[in-house]
């Protein structure tokens, strides 16, 4: 029972990493399990100690959410480098596969077409000659 540590020492206190020390009323609790955060008629953030004595709940939210935000930071920052330079790479690689296999369709589509003008050609030619038109 952390009880018994009230009006001792915050270390002999938290020794037991189930206890809670309040620094203003010099109080030792069983920390509260089912909050995440001391509630204040419990003791005031800014007085409790959990952990170590020198770190107040206060500073330590304060301390976790710079250290979270940062690294969310850094995390959309690689993000952004990443596609960047994925999107750079692809232009500079030049033109993918479906770009590659349209324009060898076109390619095989234009020469088919010249193919067609040429019989054509050929064949108006040849009735040309039969009826002398030439």
């Amino acid at each position: 029972d952390c009880r018994q540590y009230t009006n001792k020492t915050c270390e002999e206190c938290l020794k037991n990493v189930t206890c809670l020390w309040c620094a203003s009323s010099g109080r030792c609790m069983d920390y509260p399990v089912r909050r995440v955060l001391p509630p204040a008629d419990l003791c005031e953030l800014r007085s409790a100690r959990w952990g170590v004595c020198w770190v107040n709940f206060e500073a330590l939210i304060i301390a976790m959410s710079v250290v979270g935000g940062t690294i969310l930071i850094t995390l959309g920052v690689c993000c952004c480098c990443c596609c960047k330079k994925k999107s750079k790479k692809q232009v500079s690689e030049g033109p993918d596969k479906d770009d590659e296999r349209a324009a060898r369709e076109r390619e095989k589509r234009r020469v088919r077409q010249e193919e067609r003008r040429a019989e054509m050609k050929s064949r108006h030619d040849e009735i040309r000659r039969k009826y002398g038109t030439v």
